[in-house]
């Protein structure tokens, strides 16, 4: 197997693959299928399409499903964004929202070739396409519209480093700052269909919205004005609790916001000490609580790094048969679990049959099982903490709330890293809160 290399002629560039796979890109005026392809993608930009992708991120969680992109994928595209500070990696994210938008619209569009023009005069491939007059026009005026990136009015694409008359590949050598090896990774990933470029695009947006400077503007003011509240008003379990359910029950995809709420309820039980031998997990991302990424539960708590306590969220299932016989499964390969269960938002349906079903498993494997409901599982959590210091349960129920807003603010990403669109949530949260 051969290294991945670049072969440069007079009037072509090859790029030889590891397999031996041989890709050419030929020099000259843009020929005729380029020509119709780059108007397709000139007119469905022009139409508004960006500007659809972020409004759909940041307003229509229940619309996205990230299901079909690998947890690396997601790293690489996480990490890409992390990167960005005031001075370098700008460029970088722009130029891979172009990209993918580029390939969403016209999958046949090789996004190595960003240069095609119909003069003679200027550098360009025949199967390529002006991306910088599509940033200029097209991306860059949106991603400024919405403060997602802080850049030039002419573009990112009048970045020398990206001008380069080669195509963009793993030997691309321009000299760029930022995270230049996962930009590359994820061109490799698209040209390869490893790769949906609109679900890659809506993700990378995701992380863009959630770090941009009207997101932190709100999420700073929320925190701010809840510490001064804490401070100032005596709350307790029911008050916490209320307030946070209201938030769920009125909020885009619940499901998830009552994962968060059980979660952050846990981090002010940590923080509190409650569960002292124990360290609670990560929260995952959305729609991992499965076999193949080892949990048991949404909410998980560990001893010498083995998983000891888990709670599976299901809100709006009543019955929960089939995830009983699920679990069954996982506690086949995690037998140090000494206590898990069912939480639902619902009254239970057909109670009696499931609990036979679940004493029967607690025999198999000496744990605890309970199906409990939302207000019950807080109660249940509560009373771990000897709440009949009244003082006590008023600073647990303070600290849940805090942890609860500082969340979804995405300032507690060490221990809940979400990675949806939280801008929508903060807003209904402040209105509840009506600070």
């Amino acid at each position: 197997m051969d290294e991945l290399h670049l072969k440069v002629y007079n009037n072509r560039s090859e790029l030889v693959l590891p397999d031996g796979t041989v890709e050419s890109f030929i020099e000259g005026g843009m020929n005729q299928s380029a020509k119709i392809r780059y108007k397709k993608i000139a007119t469905e930009l022009s139409n508004g399409y960006l500007e659809r992708q972020i409004l759909l991120c940041r307003n229509s969680l229940s619309n996205l499903d990230f299901s079909q992109l690998s947890q690396e994928h997601k790293l690489l595209l996480g990490t890409l964004v992390n990167s960005v500070t005031s001075e370098v990696g700008r460029a970088l994210v722009g130029l891979t929202i172009l990209q993918l938008c580029v390939k969403s619209i016209e999958p046949e569009q090789n996004i190595r070739l960003h240069k095609g023009s119909a003069s003679s005069r200027d550098f360009s491939w025949r199967d390529g396409i002006s991306m910088r007059s599509l940033d200029k026009q097209y991306i860059t005026p949106i991603l400024r519209k919405y403060e997602l990136l802080r850049l030039n009015a002419d573009g990112f694409m009048m970045t020398r480093s990206l001008a380069e008359n080669y195509p963009y590949s793993s030997v691309y050598k321009a000299n760029m700052r930022g995270a230049r090896s996962e930009w590359l990774n994820i061109v490799e990933a698209v040209e390869e269909n490893e790769i949906v470029p609109e679900l890659a695009l809506r993700y990378l947006l995701l992380q863009l919205l959630n770090q941009a400077d009207n997101f932190r503007k709100l999420a700073v003011q929320i925190t701010e004005k809840l510490v001064s509240y804490l401070e100032t008003t005596i709350i307790n379990k029911n008050i916490a609790f209320s307030l946070i359910l209201q938030h769920i029950n009125t909020s885009d995809y619940a499901a998830r916001l009552m994962e968060i709420a059980m979660h952050s309820l846990m981090q002010a039980m940590q923080e509190l000490n409650i569960f002292s031998t124990y360290l609670l997990k990560p929260l995952s991302q959305m729609r991992s609580a499965n076999k193949k990424h080892g949990n048991i539960g949404d909410i998980e708590l560990l001893e010498d790094r083995q998983i000891v306590e888990a709670w599976d969220a299901k809100y709006g299932k009543p019955y929960l048969r089939d995830e009983i016989e699920e679990l069954l499964e996982k506690l086949e390969v995690h037998s140090e679990v000494r206590r898990t269960g069912f939480v639902t938002n619902l009254k239970p349906e057909r109670l009696e049959e499931l609990e036979l079903r679940c004493r029967e498993i607690e025999e198999t494997f000496e744990i605890s099982l309970e199906i409990l409901t939302f207000e019950e599982w807080v109660e249940v959590q509560f009373n771990r903490s000897s709440t009949e210091e009244l003082s006590v349960e008023q600073e647990l129920a303070a600290r849940w709330l805090r942890a609860y807003a500082e969340s979804l603010a995405q300032l507690r990403r060490d221990l809940a890293p979400i990675d949806e669109p939280c801008y929508q949530w903060l807003v209904s949260l402040n209105e509840i809160l009506k600070l």
